[in-house]
């Protein structure tokens, strides 16, 4: 195998799909990269066996031919490169040479026979959408997934399809995002499945804001995305989906319209004022008008506040400032719609200026509220 790339090129081809090479792994050849040459493309591809991911790239195949090679130091070494093009080589031994300029450097690798093969996608269900669509999807929905691997099946991005409607939701149990939209799928068809959050990050990490379409494959125990020159299969998390809906307020008592750029920075403001045995503010609603308040013994006090178009009685609620912050920064509208019932109730968030509907595909999230002090604004 013989092949000259350009070195930003190569950069972004491993920067692309190393975040799936695990740390340590018992497997050495699940720590390199395998390395196809034909046809003037080198494919790279990655896996962990549990997510397998490949992209295709430009390059000028001089001889053609496959190799792996250690990752994590093949790829920090093309970073460090200073040179315009590199040429990679390898030989009968799986030695690769690169050759940048004058410098000349050779890794040792593993032959592409022990290499796991692409799962097969055989007898799957194909889906056509958008590229912009499935990634603004998933920007709403994915920052909810829970981190802590104790509550495994809040690990992964549930995704129901029915009625020709993919529904997706992330949740942790203490916050949620859902949003939906139409596939074009036989409406008979009906899917459900929890999709892993590494997967979910490389697949949104690899799809663009454009109207180029991808492919989205699903099979009982594992699902794919094909977007222009990357293709990833993961398997699927197995457990049982929550009833999600069951969270979500059906009916609100107050609707109101909060700015959530003005909100943001009130609240990077007074969450200064927290501490760790006291992570939540008061949001106070009064006639016109929103007040933010946290009081704490270690740091001090902090009071902010914002016009806002909401006239019934005083209502008093606390939430955690920074999943606060997340929901706002996963909204793409200029107006977050808010609505409650009561201090001890999830509050329900809609990314626009529509109240709550069922049929609605609009992005919606679902706080809990933290529990209140005596303290008075």
């Amino acid at each position: 195998m013989k092949f000259i790339v350009s070195r930003p090129d190569l950069c972004e081809y491993t920067n692309r799909i190393q975040n799936i090479i695990a740390p340590k792994t018992p497997i050495p050849i699940l720590a390199n990269f395998m390395i196809v040459a034909a046809n003037d493309t080198i494919t790279l591809t990655a896996t962990d066996l549990t997510c397998s991911v490949c992209c295709q790239g430009r390059a000028k195949v001089l001889e053609e031919g496959s190799t792996t090679v250690p990752a994590r130091r093949f790829s920090q070494l093309v970073r460090e490169l200073t040179s315009s093009h590199i040429e990679v080589a390898s030989d009968e031994k799986n030695n690769i040479c690169l050759i940048a300029d004058s410098s000349t450097f050779k890794l040792f690798g593993i032959s592409q026979a022990e290499f796991p093969s692409m799962p097969n996608l055989d007898g799957g269900t194909a889906i056509r959408l958008k590229q912009k669509d499935l990634k603004d999807a998933l920007f709403s929905t994915s920052f909810a997934v829970s981190k802590e691997d104790s509550r495994y099946v809040l690990t992964g991005l549930f995704l129901l399809i029915e009625k020709g409607i993919a529904t997706l939701a992330g949740t942790d149990g203490k916050r949620l995002a859902k949003t939906a939209l139409a596939v074009d799928v036989d409406p008979q068809f009906h899917c459900e499945c929890i999709i892993p959050s590494k997967a979910i990050d490389e697949i949104a990490k690899n799809l663009t804001q454009e109207d180029d379409e991808c492919t989205l494959t699903i099979l009982n125990d594992k699902i794919a995305l094909q977007a222009n020159d990357f293709a990833i299969v993961t398997k699927l998390l197995s457990g049982d989906i929550p009833n999600i809906d069951k969270v979500i307020p059906k009916q609100a008592a107050s609707f109101v319209e909060l700015h959530r750029q003005e909100l943001m920075t009130l609240l990077r403001q007074i969450s200064l004022f927290t501490t760790e045995q006291n992570y939540s503010v008061r949001f106070t609603f009064v006639p016109g008008e929103l007040k933010l308040n946290v009081n704490t013994m270690d740091v001090g006090e902090g009071k902010v506040s914002m016009p806002v178009n909401y006239d019934g009685p005083r209502f008093d609620i606390a939430f955690n400032p920074i999943f606060f912050l997340d929901l706002l920064k996963h909204t793409r509208n200029e107006v977050v719609t808010m609505g409650f019932s009561d201090a001890f109730n999830p509050g329900l968030f809609i990314d626009g200026m529509q109240k709550e509907s069922k049929d609605s595909l609009s992005p919606l999230f679902v706080l809990m509220p933290m529990r209140l002090n005596e303290q008075t604004v």
